[in-house]
């Protein structure tokens, strides 16, 4: 009887060291996969190094956008508490525009984020151009 019970605990130490051990891994191989972004408020509240690659994520601020004819754009982006000036040189997304979600990945640098790379978000409303004059009633571009 006692051999059944120390096997049984030798199988239950294994199976949680087994457990504890894939979870690392896990953890180790997601470390560089998961990035949230980070709001205006935030970091203006802890402000980050300038090499610290981050996202920022928010609104484009109305009448923030200015495009240039070089291709760099500069705009601001809010939480509607705080705000923080973006400059970004490339093509943006089809979506990006003011008033809409983004995300823009980058870093600080004289009290200006410097985008590397930016990405629009959509709400659950968005209807393609395409189908635009197919959608029912009530839904369209934005």
């Amino acid at each position: 009887m006692r051999l059944k019970k120390a096997r049984r605990v030798r199988l239950l130490l294994f199976a949680a060291l087994s457990l504890s051990l894939a979870t690392g891994l896990m953890g180790y191989a997601l470390r560089d996969g998961i990035e949230y972004y980070r709001t205006p408020s935030q970091v203006l509240s802890d402000i980050p190094s300038s090499s610290e690659v981050f996202r920022l994520g928010g609104l484009v601020e109305r009448g923030s956008l200015v495009r240039s004819p070089g291709g760099e754009i500069r705009f601001r982006v809010t939480d509607g508490a705080a705000s923080i000036p973006v400059q970004f040189s490339g093509i943006p997304p089809d979506l990006f525009g003011e008033g809409r979600g983004v995300i823009a990945k980058g870093r600080i640098a004289a009290g200006e984020f410097m985008a590397s790379e930016i990405l629009a978000k959509h709400d659950e409303t968005y209807v393609p151009r395409a189908l635009a004059g197919s959608a029912p009633s009530g839904q369209g571009t934005r």
